[in-house]
């Protein structure tokens, strides 16, 4: 038995809806109610009545549901209590950070973190971004950095999350510059010779926003996508090397810009074909929280505490 089926569980539970609890679980739905039967499974019982909707959950459900508040909380607890146990100096916060902010917006934003509120130590974690929010969400972690655009919402409710605001990035796109500081290729493309285009893998979250750009320019973008990955560093690279055009984090290619290894690849009289999206910071409430469950009055939940360097660190950056 996996302790995140219990956390499905008490998520299903309280929200009656398998499809808002695989939302806030960031899995897909056939996966949620895999995990979910597969607690079933290792129970052997029923747990939930599909033959009713808001979904309810079985008599054998209702025990569990009480019994699995006291193993997570207990879990909670101990994670705490052995937190609390690192030596003096050896203060160390955790940071769940997607790929391509792990690479570019993580090393500065450290380096000015260190000027102005002092010395830290870390331990960075990067993932691709399902897997960082899922680090946050079942508190492997002491804080979540990854962008935010409101088109692609993260499920971290504000009962349970707290976040803060650390600057502003812009996705654009560019391509190896010339010996005139010009770049090789250019938006738009033609249908008989459309531009070769350094794409992020399906699924990855600056593809995504990619797509939103691609959607609202202004006259047809013709591109043959002839390479994907899902790190804007491997898309760096190529671009450098004169394989396309990528959209790239303005923070990823500042360095290219100045000593003329890339430019833009926009026309002006295409506009601003770009997208800005917010850098977040995100960790879960260390406070007492109040879990509402069914059949039954509110109970309170004590939450998972933070080590004092990540307590003082968040204090600092709410004041920020």
């Amino acid at each position: 038995m996996e302790t995140k089926w219990l956390e499905d569980f008490v998520s299903l539970a309280e929200t009656r809806s398998f499809s808002r609890s695989a939302q806030l679980r960031h899995v897909t739905q056939p996966a949620f109610s895999r995990r979910i039967q597969s607690l079933e499974a290792w129970a052997g019982v029923d747990l939930v009545d599909r033959s009713s909707y808001p979904t309810r959950l079985t008599a054998a459900g209702a025990s569990l549901y009480e019994q699995a508040l006291d193993v997570l909380q207990a879990l909670h607890t101990t994670r705490a209590m052995l937190r609390g146990h690192t030596a003096p100096g050896q203060d160390v916060v955790e940071f769940a950070v997607p790929h391509t902010l792990a690479f570019t917006f993580f090393p500065a934003w450290v380096s000015t973190l260190r000027d102005h509120f002092g010395p830290i130590k870390s331990r960075l974690i990067a993932l691709n971004v399902h897997d960082a929010v899922t680090r946050l969400v079942e508190g492997s972690c002491d804080v979540l950095i990854a962008y935010h655009h409101p088109s692609q919402p993260y499920q971290l409710g504000a009962d349970r999350f707290d976040m803060v605001s650390l600057g502003q990035e812009v996705l654009a796109p560019y391509a190896k510059a010339d010996a005139l500081g010009q770049p090789l290729f250019q938006f738009p493309g033609t249908p008989g010779q459309p531009l070769p285009y350094l794409a992020y893998a399906e699924g990855a979250y600056l593809g995504q926003m990619v797509e939103l750009v691609l959607k609202d320019a202004p006259s047809a973008i013709h591109l043959d996508r002839v390479y994907e990955t899902d790190m804007a560093e491997g898309l760096k690279a190529m671009a450098i090397e004169g394989h396309g055009v990528a959209f790239l984090p303005q923070s990823a290619v500042q360095h290219e810009l100045s000593t003329h290894k890339l430019a833009s690849a926009l026309p002006p009289e295409l506009g601003a074909m770009h997208i800005t999206m917010e850098v977040r910071a995100y960790r879960e409430r260390p406070q007492l929280k109040v879990t509402q469950h069914t059949g039954a009055a509110p109970r309170r939940v004590k939450g998972g505490g933070a080590p004092s360097s990540a307590q003082a660190l968040w204090d600092y950056l709410a004041k920020s």
